[in-house]
Protein backbone atom coordinates (compact mmCIF):
# COMPACT_ATOMS: atom_id res chain seq x y z
CA UNK A 1 0.00 0.00 0.00
CA UNK A 2 1.12 3.54 -0.74
CA UNK A 3 1.98 5.56 2.36
CA UNK A 4 1.72 9.24 3.21
CA UNK A 5 5.15 10.45 4.18
CA UNK A 6 5.88 13.26 6.62
CA UNK A 7 6.13 16.77 5.16
CA UNK A 8 3.76 15.97 2.31
CA UNK A 9 2.11 18.68 0.23
CA UNK A 10 -1.46 17.67 -0.64
CA UNK A 11 -3.33 19.52 -3.40
CA UNK A 12 -7.10 19.32 -3.81
CA UNK A 13 -7.88 20.13 -7.42
CA UNK A 14 -11.15 21.34 -8.93
CA UNK A 15 -12.02 23.52 -11.89
CA UNK A 16 -14.84 25.08 -9.84
CA UNK A 17 -12.34 27.27 -7.97
CA UNK A 18 -10.17 28.06 -11.00
CA UNK A 19 -12.43 29.38 -13.77
CA UNK A 20 -10.79 29.34 -17.16
CA UNK A 21 -8.10 26.89 -16.10
CA UNK A 22 -7.90 23.31 -17.30
CA UNK A 23 -7.65 20.72 -14.54
CA UNK A 24 -4.93 18.72 -16.28
CA UNK A 25 -2.83 21.84 -16.87
CA UNK A 26 -3.19 22.79 -13.20
CA UNK A 27 -2.15 19.30 -12.17
CA UNK A 28 0.89 19.23 -14.46
CA UNK A 29 2.12 22.59 -13.15
CA UNK A 30 1.63 21.50 -9.54
CA UNK A 31 3.42 18.18 -10.13
CA UNK A 32 6.40 20.09 -11.52
CA UNK A 33 6.27 22.27 -8.41
CA UNK A 34 6.57 19.26 -6.12
CA UNK A 35 3.20 18.13 -4.78
CA UNK A 36 3.21 14.74 -3.09
CA UNK A 37 -0.52 14.00 -3.17
CA UNK A 38 -3.26 15.06 -5.61
CA UNK A 39 -6.96 14.76 -4.89
CA UNK A 40 -9.51 15.13 -7.70
CA UNK A 41 -12.63 16.80 -6.33
CA UNK A 42 -15.05 17.48 -9.17
CA UNK A 43 -18.70 17.52 -8.14
CA UNK A 44 -20.46 18.73 -11.28
CA UNK A 45 -19.09 16.50 -14.01
CA UNK A 46 -20.69 13.42 -15.57
CA UNK A 47 -19.46 9.94 -14.68
CA UNK A 48 -17.93 9.70 -18.15
CA UNK A 49 -16.01 12.95 -17.69
CA UNK A 50 -14.84 11.92 -14.23
CA UNK A 51 -13.57 8.62 -15.58
CA UNK A 52 -11.72 10.29 -18.45
CA UNK A 53 -10.17 13.03 -16.32
CA UNK A 54 -9.42 10.56 -13.55
CA UNK A 55 -7.52 8.28 -15.94
CA UNK A 56 -5.45 11.21 -17.24
CA UNK A 57 -4.61 12.42 -13.75
CA UNK A 58 -3.87 8.91 -12.56
CA UNK A 59 -1.34 8.41 -15.36
CA UNK A 60 0.26 11.76 -14.63
CA UNK A 61 0.58 11.00 -10.93
CA UNK A 62 1.86 7.47 -11.39
CA UNK A 63 4.51 8.67 -13.86
CA UNK A 64 5.75 11.26 -11.36
CA UNK A 65 5.48 9.36 -8.09
CA UNK A 66 2.55 11.41 -6.78
CA UNK A 67 -0.24 9.75 -4.79
CA UNK A 68 -3.62 10.14 -6.52
CA UNK A 69 -6.79 10.34 -4.43
CA UNK A 70 -10.40 10.41 -5.63
CA UNK A 71 -12.98 12.39 -3.68
CA UNK A 72 -16.03 10.46 -2.46
CA UNK A 73 -16.15 7.73 -5.14
CA UNK A 74 -14.84 4.31 -4.10
CA UNK A 75 -16.01 2.67 -7.31
CA UNK A 76 -14.15 5.14 -9.53
CA UNK A 77 -11.11 4.77 -7.29
CA UNK A 78 -11.05 1.05 -8.02
CA UNK A 79 -11.89 1.41 -11.72
CA UNK A 80 -9.01 3.73 -12.56
CA UNK A 81 -6.60 2.22 -10.02
CA UNK A 82 -6.18 5.40 -7.99
CA UNK A 83 -4.15 5.22 -4.78
CA UNK A 84 -7.08 5.98 -2.53
CA UNK A 85 -10.37 7.69 -1.78
CA UNK A 86 -11.23 10.61 0.50
CA UNK A 87 -14.63 11.04 2.12
CA UNK A 88 -16.33 13.71 4.20
CA UNK A 89 -18.31 13.40 7.42
CA UNK A 90 -21.60 13.66 5.54
CA UNK A 91 -20.61 10.73 3.33
CA UNK A 92 -20.05 8.23 6.15
CA UNK A 93 -23.68 7.04 6.17
CA UNK A 94 -23.62 6.37 2.44
CA UNK A 95 -20.04 5.09 2.44
CA UNK A 96 -19.18 3.40 5.76
CA UNK A 97 -15.47 2.74 6.06
CA UNK A 98 -15.86 -1.03 6.09
CA UNK A 99 -17.95 -0.86 2.91
CA UNK A 100 -15.34 1.35 1.21
CA UNK A 101 -12.61 -1.10 2.14
CA UNK A 102 -14.63 -3.87 0.52
CA UNK A 103 -14.88 -1.88 -2.70
CA UNK A 104 -11.34 -0.55 -3.04
CA UNK A 105 -9.41 -3.41 -1.45
CA UNK A 106 -6.81 -3.45 1.30
CA UNK A 107 -4.00 -1.88 -0.73
CA UNK A 108 -5.55 1.55 -1.28
CA UNK A 109 -5.82 4.49 1.10
CA UNK A 110 -8.95 5.77 2.82
CA UNK A 111 -8.94 9.31 4.17
CA UNK A 112 -11.61 11.17 6.15
CA UNK A 113 -12.27 14.85 6.83
CA UNK A 114 -12.68 15.87 10.47
CA UNK A 115 -13.76 19.26 11.79
CA UNK A 116 -13.43 18.98 15.57
CA UNK A 117 -11.30 17.24 18.15
CA UNK A 118 -14.18 14.89 18.91
CA UNK A 119 -14.48 13.83 15.26
CA UNK A 120 -10.74 13.42 15.07
CA UNK A 121 -10.64 11.15 18.13
CA UNK A 122 -13.31 8.90 16.63
CA UNK A 123 -11.53 8.76 13.26
CA UNK A 124 -8.21 8.14 14.98
CA UNK A 125 -9.52 4.82 16.35
CA UNK A 126 -11.03 3.64 13.05
CA UNK A 127 -9.61 1.69 10.12
CA UNK A 128 -8.56 4.80 8.19
CA UNK A 129 -5.17 5.41 6.61
CA UNK A 130 -5.06 9.18 7.10
CA UNK A 131 -7.19 11.99 8.51
CA UNK A 132 -7.61 15.59 7.43
CA UNK A 133 -8.31 18.23 10.06
CA UNK A 134 -9.74 21.67 9.41
CA UNK A 135 -10.56 24.21 8.24
CA UNK A 136 -7.81 25.73 10.34
CA UNK A 137 -8.13 29.29 9.02
CA UNK A 138 -11.04 31.19 7.46
CA UNK A 139 -11.79 30.00 3.94
CA UNK A 140 -14.42 30.76 1.35
CA UNK A 141 -15.34 27.08 1.09
CA UNK A 142 -16.68 26.90 4.69
CA UNK A 143 -18.70 29.23 6.90
CA UNK A 144 -16.64 28.34 9.97
CA UNK A 145 -13.07 27.56 10.95
CA UNK A 146 -11.41 25.70 13.83
CA UNK A 147 -8.37 27.80 14.53
CA UNK A 148 -5.01 26.50 15.72
CA UNK A 149 -5.89 25.80 19.35
CA UNK A 150 -6.41 22.05 18.98
CA UNK A 151 -3.48 21.28 16.68
CA UNK A 152 -1.10 20.27 19.44
CA UNK A 153 -3.74 17.95 20.96
CA UNK A 154 -4.38 16.37 17.56
CA UNK A 155 -0.68 15.78 16.95
CA UNK A 156 -0.15 14.38 20.42
CA UNK A 157 -2.76 11.63 20.03
CA UNK A 158 -2.53 10.96 16.27
CA UNK A 159 -2.12 7.30 15.36
CA UNK A 160 -1.98 7.94 11.62
CA UNK A 161 -0.92 10.74 9.25
CA UNK A 162 -2.82 14.01 9.68
CA UNK A 163 -3.34 16.49 6.84
CA UNK A 164 -4.16 20.04 7.98
CA UNK A 165 -6.34 22.03 5.61
CA UNK A 166 -8.30 25.25 5.31
CA UNK A 167 -7.20 28.77 4.47
CA UNK A 168 -3.50 27.91 4.52
CA UNK A 169 -1.28 30.35 2.64
CA UNK A 170 2.33 31.44 2.51
CA UNK A 171 1.71 34.01 5.26
CA UNK A 172 0.34 31.59 7.87
CA UNK A 173 1.92 28.24 7.00
CA UNK A 174 5.00 28.88 9.16
CA UNK A 175 2.80 29.27 12.24
CA UNK A 176 1.47 25.75 11.61
CA UNK A 177 4.91 24.28 11.05
CA UNK A 178 6.05 25.91 14.30
CA UNK A 179 3.32 23.90 16.09
CA UNK A 180 4.64 20.65 14.66
CA UNK A 181 2.40 20.28 11.62
CA UNK A 182 4.05 18.05 9.02
CA UNK A 183 1.46 17.71 6.26
CA UNK A 184 -0.64 20.44 4.68
CA UNK A 185 -3.37 20.55 2.05
CA UNK A 186 -4.28 23.46 -0.17
CA UNK A 187 -6.80 24.38 -2.81
CA UNK A 188 -7.20 28.01 -3.82
CA UNK A 189 -3.80 29.38 -2.88
CA UNK A 190 -2.19 27.06 -5.41
CA UNK A 191 -4.75 26.53 -8.15
CA UNK A 192 -5.64 30.23 -8.36
CA UNK A 193 -1.99 31.35 -8.42
CA UNK A 194 -0.70 33.16 -11.48
CA UNK A 195 2.28 30.79 -11.47
CA UNK A 196 1.10 27.47 -10.06
CA UNK A 197 4.51 25.81 -10.25
CA UNK A 198 6.23 28.65 -8.42
CA UNK A 199 3.56 28.82 -5.71
CA UNK A 200 3.74 25.06 -5.23
CA UNK A 201 7.52 25.23 -4.87
CA UNK A 202 7.15 27.90 -2.18
CA UNK A 203 5.05 25.59 -0.03
CA UNK A 204 7.16 22.53 -0.73
CA UNK A 205 10.34 24.39 0.19
CA UNK A 206 8.80 25.45 3.50
CA UNK A 207 8.00 21.81 4.27
CA UNK A 208 11.45 20.63 3.23
CA UNK A 209 12.98 23.25 5.50
CA UNK A 210 11.40 21.53 8.52
CA UNK A 211 12.59 18.01 7.73
CA UNK A 212 15.23 16.73 10.11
Amino acid sequence: MARIKDYSLYLVITEDYAPGKNILSIAKAAVIGGIDILQMREKDKSPEELHRIGCELSRLCRKNGVLFIINDDPELTREIDADGVHIGQSDLTRHPIEKIRGVIGKNRLIGLSTHSLEQFKEANESELDYISFGPIFPTRTKDYFIGTGEIESVLRIALKPVIFIGGINTSNVDSLLDLGVRNIALIRDIIQADDITLKTKEFKNKLKGREK
